[in-house]
């Protein structure tokens, strides 16, 4: 029979409530024994929802123990020592996003989880986007040839006066939306650690605030694709699709909604011999390739496979095969460390100036 993983969750707000509680609450294979918030109405929210004990703070919910997975999604700045607590204390830990701001900080939490003899799990909920997956599938199929070039935009005109703002709370655009697409680029760069160049701004109006709302981010390296991620605040117009991937046989366009791709198949290409030296008669390189084009759409537009309560599923579901039957990791630690670096590296590249913030 399917056992039930006693769950606790530190931190009722934006995650801790609107994705994590929300997809728990569908989930019986997991319950909800206790729930940490400094907020009354947060707790509050807690016990409506699971008839749950609450706790002022992760500090007390992990003395008081009674569970076996602590969801750590506490607001940024605690995650590295709410994830080391939970460890420490013995208990499996799933973290939000970023888990780390250093690898350092990364290295000493799986440090933590080792002596402990427990496992922690990085939540990266994007891995198991529909789209994301069929991508992976088409470019594993060959049909676009080798990967040269990969642009992945996911910017939007948006200001905000919040903590996402301050870097004294380890916010900022890369730090907040960057570690889904860093997550999807690691896994379509490879098995190697990506050479990294970024260009980083803080433009915040007259609100406040010090923390990055404008990255160009790229990833290359010898026998990986260039890979090209852009998260800003200031995109006032869609700049084509969310991404755009470049084969030597073919490319692929699309997002979340639908892809559309199309390649040729070389044996069936027109031959051709290396002028030299010139241009033949002045003409330029012409020819008609046998093109083929397929599509795909998200399956049922009315479910919400493509909202966060879905792609929670994901991880949940991984989680559970590996406490319950052993099963093997999706997300593997090694791709998280190589994400850590790439955002560590890119905030090196960048010291942007600090503001003294009440």
């Amino acid at each position: 029979m399917n056992r039930k993983v006693k769950t606790a969750i530190a931190g009722f707000g934006r995650s801790g409530c609107d994705i994590h509680a929300r997809y728990l609450k569908t989930d019986p294979r997991f319950e909800v024994v206790a729930v940490a918030d400094e907020l009354d109405d947060r707790r509050e929210d807690a016990v409506k929802a699971f008839g749950c004990k609450t706790f002022h703070n992760a500090k007390e919910l992990i003395a008081a123990g009674g569970f076996e997975l602590l969801v750590n999604a506490t607001p940024s700045r605690f995650h590295v020592e709410t994830s080391l607590a939970g460890l420490q204390a013995g208990f499996h830990v799933l973290s939000e996003k970023p888990s780390a701001t250093t690898v350092a900080e990364f290295d000493a939490i799986t440090a933590a989880a080792e002596k402990a003899d427990k496992l922690f799990f990085p939540f990266q909920n994007s891995r198991f986007y529909p789209y994301f997956r069929k991508i992976r599938e088409v470019i594993a199929s060959g049909v676009l040839g080798r990967i040269i070039c990969i642009r992945s935009n996911w910017s939007g005109y948006g200001r905000r006066w919040d903590w996402q703002t301050r870097q004294d709370q380890c916010a900022g655009n890369l730090f907040n939306t960057g570690p889904h697409p860093v997550d999807q680029a690691i896994v379509l760069f490879g098995d190697a650690t990506p050479q990294v160049f970024c260009r980083m701004a803080a433009y915040h109006f007259d609100f406040g605030g010090d923390a990055n709302n404008f990255c160009a981010l790229t990833l290359y390296g010898d026998g990986a694709p260039t890979i090209e991620i852009q998260v800003s605040s200031f995109q006032a117009y869609p700049q084509g699709e969310q991404y755009n991937i470049q084969g030597t046989l073919g490319g692929l366009t699309g997002g979340p909604s639908g892809l559309r791709w199309k390649y040729f198949d070389p044996a069936r290409a027109p031959k051709h011999t290396l002028w030299k030296p010139w241009s033949d008669r002045r003409q330029y390189c012409s020819e008609t390739l046998n093109w083929q084009e397929e599509t795909w759409s998200f399956p049922d537009p009315s479910s919400n496979a493509n909202g966060f309560t879905d792609l929670s599923a994901g991880v949940y579901d991984n989680i559970y095969d590996i406490l319950v039957n052993g099963a093997q990791r999706i997300i593997t630690l090694n791709q998280v460390r190589r994400q850590i670096y790439v955002m560590e590296e890119a905030h090196r590249q960048n010291p942007l100036p600090r503001i003294e913030l009440n």
